[in-house]
């Protein structure tokens, strides 16, 4: 074959491309020794300012805790609680320079930047794959609205408190699988919270550990009145569910033990996965806000409670959501709402960092409740009673 220079002078040409794609982009770009320093200086300079404010911050939260527990042991012993029980100012906030980005690898993410957060696509892999489970998914979100109402009912709660609850957490168009955070515009996710009442997946680890017999029992009690192939399915999920509920088992009977499992396995992630099957995903949620409701009642609080105070003490767990039902109307206007939360979760959460005192979230929480139930989700949730 005759030998080409164009074809020799092309063939290096392509070479030469495919060598310099290839390299580093600080080889194609390299970072000068100034931009180096300068970057390790502001780099000195946040690690100082944040370092200080971690101090503070921490002494914060620790302060928190410390009156939080002494509330507690106070309560148990039937001692009154004043508002020098209380921690009266606001979170510290930050306020230095931000983390500066390395010109030497200037798309890595920062250090402190948490893991990403599995969706609704991750729940349903891991449960496919972890326990051979695939959640029985309506065709129509009204199909689970009927479910979940059926459910609630049965349970004790009532009308307004589901609806209240279901209007705050969704904003009143909320569907069955619905994630917080993610919307048909934003994919990203800020928590595992599926459902008309926002379930975390701690909660579904929680609540097959404490009530899988009870689950078990009305899938079974279903199951009897199928035949056929959807008998044979029933049945499929049944032994599905036993799986996840051994598994959460697996660990000691503690919320942190369960937060764990729920956030860094990929069977805790498959295990959320049942709040979306309409046979089970009711009776997980419908649980959690009675359990709140049965919480209040063993503390002697017997009057019923409203949506807003149900959604209190769904928000910030029972403990914390009782103090703040229970509270005078007086020190509601004067206590901040982060005596209420963990610090990582009140700065996730934009509701409790906004009202900062307890007579605001309270406030916010019936707006809300108020503008969510004349939208079409609560009205068609008001029509499965």
């Amino acid at each position: 074959m005759l030998f080409s220079p164009l074809r020799s002078y092309t063939l290096a040409s392509i070479a030469a491309g495919l060598l310099l794609a290839t390299l580093p982009a600080c080889a194609q770009n390299p970072v000068t020794p100034a931009a180096v320093a300068q970057y390790r200086a502001k780099l000195a300079q946040y690690e100082q300012a944040r370092a200080a404010y971690e101090r503070v911050a921490s002494a914060y939260w620790d302060q928190i805790s410390d009156k939080r527990r002494l509330r507690n042991a106070k309560r148990r012993e039937r001692v009154a609680i004043g508002i020098d029980d209380y921690v009266l100012t606001q979170p510290p906030v930050y306020t230095g320079p931000p983390r500066p980005v390395d010109p030497e690898r200037p798309t890595a993410p920062p250090p402190e930047q948490p893991p990403p957060i599995p969706v609704v696509g991750d729940f349903l892999k891991a449960a496919a794959s972890e326990f051979g489970f695939i959640p029985d998914r309506p065709q129509r979100d009204a199909d689970f609205k009927r479910a979940y109402a059926r459910a609630a009912l049965n349970a004790g709660l009532t009308r307004e408190q589901v609806i209240g609850v279901y209007a705050f957490e969704t904003g009143g168009n909320g569907t069955y699988d619905m994630q917080a955070g993610v919307t048909p515009t934003r994919t990203r996710a800020i928590s595992p919270a599926l459902g008309y009442n926002q379930l975390l997946s701690t909660n579904t680890v929680s609540l097959l550990a404490e009530y899988g017999n009870r689950y078990l029992a009305a899938l079974r009690m279903k199951a009897v009145t199928l035949r056929g192939e959807a008998r044979r399915l029933m049945e499929r999920k049944i032994e599905a569910l036993k799986r996840m509920i051994a598994y959460s088992h697996s660990v000691p009977n503690r919320w942190s033990e369960h937060d764990r499992l729920a956030k860094t396995t990929l069977g805790g992630w498959g295990v959320h996965a049942a709040v979306l099957d309409i046979d089970i995903g009711p009776l997980l949620q419908v649980q959690k806000l009675v359990d709140s409701v049965r919480f209040a009642r063993i503390k002697g609080y017997a009057a019923p409670l409203t949506a807003a105070e149900l959604e209190l003490m769904n928000l910030t767990g029972d403990g914390n959501g009782f103090d703040m039902v229970t509270m005078p109307a007086a020190l509601r206007e004067r206590v901040p709402t982060a005596n209420f939360f963990q610090r990582q979760g009140y700065e996730r959460n934009p509701v409790a960092r906004r009202t900062g005192v307890v007579a605001n979230l309270v406030a916010d929480i019936e707006a809300k409740m108020a503008r969510g139930a004349r939208s079409a989700g609560a009205k068609e949730m008001a029509a499965a009673f």
